[in-house]
């Protein structure tokens, strides 16, 4: 089956109308009929497919009674659709870990990702991530510990369904991130962790020297019915690349770091040498 067009923001912005729709209690029939609308428009509009204007998406909104911060929110999607990428600035300064990043990962079946500095995030005991979070620059509009347990919960998507690949630099094994007895639990629950038949890593070793991933640290989510996107993540943002050229180079970026990476089975080797 041929994969659908669908970008991030347009998936995003569906699912906010759904449920927009859904808390109604209403049938689509139901709604389309009270706005003089052709019951298909609103199927192609809960589907990320466009096909109004701000106006009607407006009067939808309007009609669902709902909340004024989340118009806001559904009307900046909206006009995001028309765009390559998606970028996401919080008002808070702290990248959306809930609302943009796990929904997609939810949809994901391959999630591969790259990490240069740190132990990546949904592999991060909860001491480790603590230590992340003492050691960055922090806001004082942000309750870092509803972003610890945001991080956490991305534990949950770990599914058998679902393929994991980590592609780890040996200095974010030696990175003493939180001291000795935070970094040994880290590295014991990388080990447990690689007992999982879905959940591959691959170490690149600081002796290999320049490597294909000096460009930084990035995500990639592949699906079944969509094409695949990269997410980057900085010290205050997110961004969903979707256009063909940068898919294309994070590819071959990826093909370069399987090449230089260990093995499985050399990876997991060299975590215990590090325990040792």
């Amino acid at each position: 089956m041929p994969r659908r067009s669908s970008s991030v923001v347009g998936r995003e912005f569906g699912n906010g109308v759904r449920d927009a729709i859904k808390q109604t209690q209403m049938t689509h029939r139901q709604i389309a009929e009270n706005l003089d609308w052709d019951e298909s428009k609103l199927s192609d509009l809960v589907r990320g497919k466009g096909g109004v204007s701000e106006t009607e998406l407006l009067q939808l909104l309007a009609f669902c009674r709902i909340p004024p911060a989340e118009v806001r929110h559904l009307l900046a999607l909206y006009r995001e659709t028309r765009e390559t990428g998606y970028l996401k600035i919080p008002e808070n300064g702290v990248p959306d870990l809930v609302r943009s990043l796990v929904e997609q990962e939810r949809l994901a079946n391959v999630i591969t990702v790259w990490s240069m500095n740190l132990i990546p995030s949904r592999l991060q005991t909860a001491d480790y991530m603590s230590a992340v979070v003492n050691g960055m620059v922090q806001s004082k509009s942000v309750d870092y510990r509803e972003v610890i347990a945001a991080k956490l919960a991305r534990r949950e998507l770990f599914h058998w369904s679902r393929k994991f690949v980590f592609y780890i630099h040996q200095q974010a094994l030696m990175l003493p991130v939180g001291g000795p007895e935070v970094m040994k639990d880290q590295l014991l629950h990388l080990l447990v962790m690689a007992q999982r038949s879905y959940i591959a890593f691959r170490i690149v070793p600081i002796a290999f020297g320049a490597h294909a991933g000096l460009g930084g640290s990035f995500m990639r989510l592949e699906y079944e019915k969509f094409e695949p996107v990269v997410y980057l993540e900085g010290e205050n943002s997110s961004l969903f690349l979707e256009d063909k050229a940068s898919l294309a180079t994070y590819a071959e970026v990826l093909k370069l770091l399987d090449r230089q990476a260990l093995s499985v089975e050399k990876s997991v080797e060299l975590i215990n040498s590090i325990l040792i």
